[in-house]
């Protein structure tokens, strides 16, 4: 099991230890960083987050059984008028913990503050198309295709291409229900 609590200062040499290339920057944290990630611009992500009024809401993720952080998410764009958000910045940043479902379980928890907390009805993402598993998780959580935006970033001399996804309110309650969780 993993718990979701607010990423602070203190927790920026670590995601900043596990962004280690250019690439892996654009795939986590899109045009609006530079490599090397550094403190400054963590202070800037974080400075209207995590608060009543803030549209966006960022995570350290912590394994329960270990206490260590192991991952980061984050819930943006948040619309309280259209009841919408946008899912980013996911990442399982412990290389020890990959493929032992810690992104489906960070998932599960993005979902319930969205939709049990937060009450929205749509959660959207994107996520770079060769990224076949984490396309993988976020089928397994609920998420459907919309639509791929052909060649949408330039990565030096290459263009990448981005499922758009997203998953409604009923969705994610059916699945709670056929997996036998409570809601």
């Amino acid at each position: 099991m993993v718990e979701l609590k607010y990423f602070e200062r203190s927790d920026f040499r670590q995601l900043i230890n596990w962004i280690d290339s250019s690439e892996f920057l654009l795939q986590w944290g899109g045009p609006g960083f530079n490599y090397p990630l550094d403190e400054s611009q963590l202070e800037k992500y974080i400075e209207k987050a995590n608060d009543v009024n803030s549209d966006t809401l960022v995570y350290k993720v912590i394994n329960k059984e270990t206490s260590n952080v192991v991952g980061h998410i984050s819930l943006s764009k948040i619309d309280k008028e259209n009841k919408s958000a946008r899912v980013g910045k996911v990442l399982v940043g412990d290389k020890n913990v990959r493929g032992q479902g810690i992104g489906q379980l960070m998932m599960t928890e993005i979902l319930k503050i969205a939709f049990n907390e937060l009450n929205l009805h749509r959660v959207s993402l994107g996520v770079f198309d060769f990224n076949v598993s984490a396309i993988g998780c976020y089928e397994k959580a609920g998420f459907k295709k919309e639509g791929l935006l052909r060649d949408s970033r330039k990565n030096g001399d290459d263009y990448w291409s981005l499922w758009e996804m997203s998953i409604l309110e009923n969705e994610f309650m059916a699945n709670r229900r056929s997996s036998g969780i409570p809601l």
